[in-house]
């Protein structure tokens, strides 16, 4: 089992290999993760690493509350913004404050990013979920509509999950085995193959690909 590790998404933008083929890559901002805890068997139940990153300054940190400003203070280090945890096989191989950087990832090709899509507000059957439409006639009274969802006999009902018009986006996404195509191990940058989901600025947290992972 692999780290999760957690960065932001700085954008898209071309990457050209050695043989000069244009590569399209998303750009992750990948800072140092630093161990806040460890959980073991015997006293959580589970075993488990817990990776903070971000750091908190100022009014942010002091707009934490008072059992996560103890959290950080117990540990004596500086409060972090992202907690994420990562079931692992072996918990004696890591440590308290121990840090990670995006070197981390310089043995791995492939990775799997988890990020939130970008909220598009409330959309219609068409955009949403691919719907034709009625005629474009204009006579016609069934332009963008969804048409009927229930049934004139047994159940005769709309039945719950059917496609409907709804919130689009906002949601968690897994994008898998996104090549890795080069690091910057001096700005913390990683870039991989392909989009990831989220704008620019999100947080999403990256981990070895469970699929293709080397």
């Amino acid at each position: 089992m692999s780290l999760k590790f957690i960065g932001r998404k700085k954008g898209m933008t071309q990457f050209f290999d050695k043989n000069g083929k244009r590569i399209v890559c998303t750009v992750l901002e990948a800072e140092p993760n630093i161990v806040t805890m460890i959980k073991s068997e015997k006293r959580d139940g589970y075993k488990a690493v817990q990776l903070g990153s971000i750091l908190l300054s100022g009014t942010k940190a002091r707009n934490l509350n008072k059992p996560q400003r103890g959290f950080f203070i117990a540990k004596n280090m500086e409060p972090r913004k992202e907690l994420i945890e990562s079931l692992v096989d072996d918990v004696d191989a890591f440590e308290v404050g121990q840090i990670f950087d995006v070197n981390y990832f310089k043995d791995i090709s492939y990775v799997d990013v988890i990020g939130i899509s970008k909220g598009k507000g409330f959309q219609g059957v068409m955009k949403l979920h691919g719907f034709k439409g009625g005629p474009a006639a204009h006579g016609s009274g069934f332009h963008r509509s969804a048409g009927s969802t229930g049934m004139r006999s047994t159940p005769g009902r709309s039945l719950p999950g059917s496609p409907r018009a709804s919130r689009m986006g906002g949601r968690q996404k897994t994008v898998q085995n996104l090549e890795i195509v080069h690091i910057d191990q001096e700005k913390n940058l990683l870039l991989v193959k392909g989009a990831v989901p989220g704008h620019t600025g999100s947080i999403v947290y990256i981990s070895k690909a469970i699929k293709l992972g080397e």
